[in-house]
């Protein structure tokens, strides 16, 4: 049995991880790291609770004695490290958690998982370390161009530059000490069961309880959207497939202005559950004062996982965006 450890999956990402992971791989055990924040739901997994192949931890990855104690009773053959404080509103109005967690908590995991696959040769050569990241580590874009994985570092808020710093030292933990490594960077992903603070669970929420739907600036940022089962999925083949000290970009290639996805979410109300005030959940949108350093434009170039892994986004845009509006719509309603 390869044995494999997942921090933060009870969350949305992760959560959907151990899900594939799971079902797919049933010759792995595979243990959840979490600290339960406000934006774990450790319901998505009940499921697995009576499996002997599932195991859950409740452990901070800042508390660096529980880390080294659960590294070494568990003895991982692979880390999938997704772990991290993400709001970026959040770590405007307070960054601390956000420097502990993304920059302290990714240390600690990594050193841990260095001294103990370190004592034997063939973990230390197949032993994969997978640190998941954000493009927000790349600054903003104008309106051309995309974020490659050659692109410099220009983060912008405090989520971002504590992620760019996590980056930064497992990409040292490479060249220094010859870690097997990988980094993915991912675009703003979506789907059911995401935390109600991110932007579609927001609009949402907000449309069907005809509260003012927030929509920041002019509603001219660009997102590239990405569905949490292709990101999964990218996970799993950059666990698998990767080159060791690389780096992959994984994109949707699916961009968004903020306005036009609003305009498409209530759209899809407007048809699905109607009720809109004025016929129209579109008259609830009400443009709020910009974030503090709102970068204008990101957008991924996924062309390097797509041609030497073999990975590309598979799903239906609208017919996964259809589903989320729906599962939201239960949960509000």
């Amino acid at each position: 049995m390869k044995k494999i450890i997942v921090t933060g999956g009870a969350g949305f990402i992760g959560s959907n991880l151990i899900l594939k992971l799971f079902k797919e791989h049933p010759d792995w055990t595979i243990m959840n790291i979490d600290k339960l924040t406000y934006a774990s739901d450790t319901g998505y997994l009940k499921p697995l609770r009576d499996s002997e192949r599932y195991y859950f931890k409740k452990i901070d990855l800042v508390d660096r004695d529980e880390v080294k104690d659960i590294v070494k009773t568990f003895q991982p053959d692979g880390v999938l490290h997704l772990a991290a404080e993400s709001h970026v509103d959040n770590s405007i109005s307070g960054p601390e958690p956000f420097i502990l967690s993304n920059v302290v908590g990714t240390f600690n995991i990594l050193e841990e998982c260095r001294q103990l696959w370190q004592e034997d040769e063939e973990s230390w050569k197949n032993n994969r370390f997978v640190h998941v990241s954000t493009d927000e580590v790349y600054g903003e874009l104008e309106d051309d161009g995309f974020f490659t994985e050659q692109t410099p570092y220009a983060p912008n808020s405090p989520y971002s530059a504590s992620k760019a710093s996590s980056d930064m030292i497992v990409r040292a933990y490479f060249h220094t000490y010859g870690m097997n490594v990988v980094t993915t960077n991912c675009s703003n992903n979506y789907g059911p069961h995401q935390h109600d603070e991110k932007l579609i669970p927001t609009v949402i929420r907000n449309a069907i309880n005809h509260n003012p739907i927030p929509v920041y600036g002019k509603g001219e940022n660009v997102r590239d959207w990405l569905n949490v089962i292709d990101h999964c999925s990218a996970l799993e083949t950059a666990f698998l497939k990767g080159k060791a000290g690389e780096v992959y970009n994984i994109g949707g290639n699916n961009e968004w202005k903020n306005i036009e996805l609003v305009h498409k979410l209530c759209d899809f109300l407007n048809e699905e559950v109607g009720n809109g005030p004025d016929g129209d959940y579109k008259n609830l949108i009400s443009f709020v004062t910009d974030r503090l350093g709102h970068d204008f434009r990101y957008a991924i170039d996924a062309s390097k996982i797509k041609n030497e892994l073999g990975w590309e986004p598979s799903t239906d845009f609208d017919g996964m965006l259809r589903h989320t509006v729906l599962w939201y719509v239960q949960k509000y309603k």
